[in-house]
């Protein structure tokens, strides 16, 4: 029976989650019947990542996206399962007695129906176990897929092609006194077939130094060294041979039994008899499983310096492992023999050593390359390892999983760790795949972004405002084209007027609040029925002025409950004559709803506490208003720092609202903060966003390390979680240009992914001010046209890397 087995991710995996596959593994493989062979494959080859650049559809930074990830190396994993039903005397054989000496394949006793069935009863409920686990998946293969068809390769010619890929034809294999050949690639085996070569103890896994800290630790499979941390071609062949455990101890006392008795002829004979004594003390005392197992590392490379450098690496990686390496070239011919698929049964019996079936799995190799996501929607990041993209949906597929109950996200990561780079990286992508886009930015750090964008529509879309004193930007936040003021819009108008009417440190009364909620409703209901004027703020002024007053004094609402007068004076600055009368009573309605990319650019009023927390919320209820009108349509909002504008405590349910409204409009909110005092302190933030947001992008947190507990605590975080954060830019390539973030799926799914671009696109996202100005000169001198100023800075400076 054979198998494709998928893997989880590695450096995704907690010690507790490798402890849970280990013991899947072992109650799976204790359903089998004796004198079964349990072969797992692992292959890892090289191969190089071929790019979609020849694609119609691609925009300028998509394609070079893609030519700067084209013909990159990589690590390719594959992994089958073969359980092979064999019999005491075929499990006995040596090499010296292949299936090639004989005239039947399958021995006579397996010849039975009623064997067979109950051998694939048995398969069918170790596969169930397994995938009922939920941490490995297993897929059996049909006839075709293993002995192949005219028109593609089975894993048999695969296997003894060395080519996974199928592309390769039968070659001749040579046996050389020292070698063996397929065409011409040679062959280097390392094996573990000898208890002598194994480390003292075994684990079900292992720290991995180079991502782990003082305080957070990376846990890899105590067999990584082998999988995808040895960067060669090669194949990992784990055995594992499931005698009667019976007869085996049995076969141990009679041996300890003949060692007692010689005893008085060497002292070896004595430590021998100890060591026997010891392992069936063991498997009594805890009731282990005896079985036998075998593992080897098989290796290829074309000439002899390349396979002098392969056997130096996988010497090494199993040295890392604690086993001695042993080199060996007299079994090639005949463990490649007993390795192809189906051809277990063939193994040679000398070649195997004697352990437990518990110590045996944990030289299981447990974690393969990351996944792309199986969604037609997501974003482009780059594998942390290897470099090759990944396509990766942090919004549909999650949702459909059923990981995340909404597509909000909190971005967080210090100054400079590159949290406007990402979210460059994630709007345009969402752009490109037909999401509208409305950004609240105070640094410019979109502008080469929406400038591309302009410049590709001709100006029809990539909006980009700035508040000017001569040209500041004005709203009508009462004006609604259809006429429909529902509950969303209702309370947007309520948190914009205590945002006018209250300072940061004030807290609106329960009176206050019930008095303005009805001010607004009676006022609305005037504009319904057409008793009142052209809907603006002058109009809602001269209401609470006059007709407001009036039912106040008729209800005899008490100053201390409502102050009508202090209302007034402190909203009449938005009025008629007023310092910013054009604010709120713009005849100018902003034309938003087909324009797919908004920058709102605060950066020039940005510590005016009266402008900037006023406008910000005015934009966010224009965002809602797109959102209720857009039908089937992504949006996203992004607040780049500008949700400090709002963060009081009156705001704290205009936000939640608008972060759970957001999620029944197939809308996305995303919020960007810098300062761990903002997360810790802030109520806004932990009761309105951090608790509405299933998805957490956070960036280099070293500097905080100290202090992380609070931020595991106040977001949430598990164990797993934190060791994946703390690793982030711990062993980054250096020949690579990139910085890792960490993204995390409603506590379900989360891993460690690398930002990495092309020089073109790192040059339109770039915050740093010396090359964004360059980038602008060379913009201007070309006359406008920034994709071509693009070009020919990369272009220059890939010259000058070289």
């Amino acid at each position: 029976m054979a198998f494709e087995v998928t893997l989880p991710e590695l450096f995704t995996v907690s010690s507790q989650e490798y402890e849970a596959l280990h013991g899947v593994w072992l109650k799976a493989v204790k359903v089998l019947p004796d004198y079964t062979v349990v072969h797992k494959q692992d292959i890892f080859v090289q191969e190089r990542y071929r790019s979609d650049i020849g694609k119609d559809d691609l925009s300028f930074l998509s394609r070079s996206f893609e030519r700067h990830f084209n013909e990159r190396p990589f690590l390719h994993h594959t992994c089958y399962l073969f359980i092979t039903k064999t019999t005491r005397a075929q499990s006995r054989r040596q090499s010296d007695c292949s299936v090639l000496c004989r005239g039947t394949l399958v021995p006579k006793e397996l010849q039975d129906k009623d064997t067979t069935t109950r051998f694939l009863e048995a398969v069918e409920q170790f596969a169930s176990i397994v995938r009922e686990s939920g941490h490995i998946r297993l897929r059996r293969l049909g006839a075709d897929e293993i002995a192949g068809t005219p028109e593609s390769s089975g894993i048999l010619e695969r296997y003894l092609t060395l080519s996974p890929s199928g592309k390769t034809p039968l070659q001749d294999m040579r046996l050389d006194p020292d070698r063996m050949w397929i065409g011409d690639k040679a062959l280097c085996l390392h094996t573990l077939s000898d208890l002598d070569d194994l480390p003292g103890s075994v684990r079900t896994d292992d720290r991995y130094e180079r991502l782990s800290t003082e305080r957070s630790d990376c846990r890899l499979s105590f067999a990584a060294p082998v999988g995808l941390l040895l960067s060669c071609n090669h194949i990992y062949n784990q055995y594992l041979f499931l005698d009667n455990s019976d007869e085996n101890l049995r076969q141990f006392e009679r041996t300890a039994r003949n060692m007692q008795s010689l005893a008085q002829y060497s002292r070896s004979n004595q430590i021998n008899k100890a060591w026997i004594d010891d392992y069936l003390n063991e498997a009594h005392s805890f009731s282990l499983t005896s079985i036998r197992a075998h593992f080897n590392v098989m290796a290829w490379g074309e000439g002899s310096e390349e396979l002098k450098q392969i056997r130096n690496d996988v010497g090494a990686q199993l040295a890392l492992m604690g086993c001695t390496p042993r080199h060996n070239t007299v079994d090639v011919p005949t463990l490649f023999w007993a390795a192809i698929p189906g051809n277990e049964g063939d193994f040679p019996a000398e070649e195997s050593f004697y352990t437990f079936l518990e110590q045996g799995l944990c030289l299981f190799n447990e974690e393969t390359n990351y996944r792309s996501s199986l969604s037609p929607f997501g974003i482009k990041m780059a594998d942390r390892v290897s470099g090759i993209p990944i396509h990766l949906d942090i919004s549909d597929y999650p949702m459909k999983k059923g990981w995340i109950s909404n597509r909000n996200r909190v971005v967080i990561g210090p100054s400079g760790g590159g949290k406007s780079f990402i979210l460059n990286h994630i709007c345009r992508q969402y752009y490109e795949q037909g999401a509208h886009i409305v950004i609240v930015d105070t640094g410019n750090s979109y502008q080469g972004l929406c400038s591309l964008i302009r410049q590709k529509t001709k100006g029809r879309d990539g909006i980009y405002f700035t508040y000017q004193e001569d040209a500041p930007v004005a709203f009508n936040p009462f004006f609604v084209e259809d006429g429909v003021y529902d509950v969303e819009k209702r309370e947007s108008l309520k948190a914009l007027l205590l945002t006018l009417w209250k300072r940061e440190s004030e807290e609106p009364t329960r009176a206050e609040e019930v008095a303005l909620s009805n001010a607004v409703n009676l006022y609305l209901s005037q504009l319904k029925t057409g008793t009142a004027a052209t809907p603006s703020f002058n109009t809602f002024y001269e209401f609470v002025a006059t007709d407001y007053r009036r039912l106040l004094e008729k209800k005899r609402v008490r100053e201390k409950d409502f102050d009508i007068e202090n209302f007034l004076n402190v909203l009449e600055p938005y009025y008629r004559g007023g310092e910013y009368d054009y604010l709120l009573n713009s005849d100018k309605q902003l034309d938003l709803l087909d324009k797919r990319f908004i920058v709102f650019e605060l950066d020039n009023i940005s510590e005016n506490k009266v402008l900037y927390p006023v406008i910000t919320l005015i934009i966010m209820e224009t965002f809602l208003t797109k959102m209720r009108r857009l039908k089937g349509i992504r949006k996203v909002l992004l607040l780049e720092e500008a949700w400090k504008a709002i963060a009081k405590a009156g705001m704290a349910g205009f936000i939640k609202y608008l972060y759970k409204t957001c999620r029944k409009y197939f809308g996305e909110c995303m919020c960007v903060t810098q300062e761990l005092d903002d997360l810790l302190s802030s109520p806004v933030l932990k009761e309105s966003v951090i608790a509405n947001c299933d998805c957490r992008i956070l960036l280099d947190m070293r500097k905080y390390a100290n202090k992380f507990d609070e931020i595991q605590e106040l977001l949430g975080l598990s164990d797993k979680e934190r060791n994946q954060v703390l690793s982030i830019n711990r062993a980054n390539d250096p020949k690579r240009r990139y910085k890792e973030v960490w993204i995390g799926l409603g506590g379900v799914h989360s891993a460690v992914y690398a930002t990495e671009t092309s020089l073109e696109e790192y040059l339109c996202y770039t915050t740093e001010e010396t090359e964004k100005l360059e980038l602008q000169r060379l913009t201007e001198k070309l006359g406008g046209n920034i994709e071509l100023a693009i070009r020919q800075l990369a272009e220059r400076k890939r010259n000058e890397y070289h």
